[in-house]
């Protein structure tokens, strides 16, 4: 977030208010039109692929929604610690981990799909989608929850105003020895950024080897896997916000509250937008049901439009 103190004028305040509520507002409502298509197709519901990938949208839609809140707050209401650090930043830290774990989960199903074709049935079936799903929570949740209660334990909770940032509420005694946040955060990239190698290099392999319709699935494959590469890659600027700001706000110091601001949006808002672009606008399926949604609402308002002058002419003729 900017900060706790209110360093910018009323008009820079509401403007960036604005543009964030705004961003936040829109890619949120193009987030909701893939769930909306997801929830009333039935398609969508036997595939694991798209199974992860909903759940990747609602995360992004969860983390998008504690983000603004979190910068509108930060100018309107002072956060004290307690609330901040039981709910709004546990829900934050949470969904942040969720993304590039998930990221990992589909580029193995796209792996298994494209290079082990006859056991990708038996191996990718949705109640293990399911579970993957509840396993990535469970792994990104218990760490946070951990952090918590070292400072409960560790320091006395108080109604202070407190900036809702990790490397602030996360600056205890054991925090500063151990580093137990920044080595979790390199190993859990490490893992997803290895898996994206193998599974990439396997698929392009396998797209070399085979021929026909095939190919083109594992070309897509390939570059699917490439696009969550640059998922992780914006995944990774929002854990190493923190240390752009500092370079940029040492070298600009009198542009601080806009350095932090525009960080803000390019690390935490903006790239909340990959996920329907990556799946929704590639997708075939997605593609499909976006169009006859509609087409159907096209035609249902042009059916209206016409039967309304009809039942005026007859009731005039009457």
């Amino acid at each position: 977030m900017n900060s706790s103190k209110r360093l910018d004028s009323l008009n820079e305040a509401l403007t960036k208010n604005f543009i964030t509520f705004a961003l936040g507002f829109i890619i949120n409502c193009i987030n909701g039109a893939f769930v909306f298509i997801y929830f009333k197709s039935q398609v969508f519901h036997r595939d694991p692929r798209y199974v992860l990938y909903i759940h990747l949208v609602i995360n992004d839609m969860i983390m998008l929604t504690v983000s603004v809140a979190l910068h509108i707050f930060t100018y309107t209401v002072p956060l004290s610690f307690a609330p901040c650090i039981d709910f709004l930043l546990l829900i934050l830290v949470t969904t942040n981990k969720n993304s590039p774990l998930n990221l990992a989960g589909m580029a193995v199903e796209r792996y298994i799909a494209v290079c082990r074709p006859l056991h990708h049935v038996q191996m990718c079936t949705v109640q293990r989608a399911y579970a993957l799903i509840a396993l990535i929570w469970g792994v990104s949740l218990i760490p946070a929850l951990t952090d918590i209660m070292i400072v409960f334990a560790t320091r006395s909770v108080d109604s202070r105003p407190v900036v809702c940032y990790p490397s602030y509420v996360y600056n205890t005694a054991h925090h500063k020895a151990q580093r137990e946040v920044v080595q979790r955060q390199v190993l859990m990239f490490s893992f997803v950024f290895l898996t994206l190698i193998i599974t990439y290099l396997k698929v392009l392999c396998a797209a070399r080897t085979v021929s026909g319709s095939y190919r083109a699935s594992a070309r897509n494959a390939r570059n699917t896997i490439l696009l969550h590469g640059v998922q992780l890659f914006t995944c990774m600027l929002s854990f190493l916000s923190p240390f752009i700001n500092i370079a940029l706000v040492t070298t600009w110091p009198n542009d601080r509250t806009t350095i932090l601001f525009i960080t803000f949006l390019f690390t935490n808002v903006l790239p909340r937008l990959l996920s329907p672009l990556i799946y929704g606008v590639r997708d075939k399926k997605f593609n499909g049901h976006i169009r006859r949604l509609f087409c159907c609402r096209c035609c249902s308002t042009g059916e209206n439009k016409v039967v309304e002058p009809r039942r005026r002419s007859k009731q005039v003729l009457r």
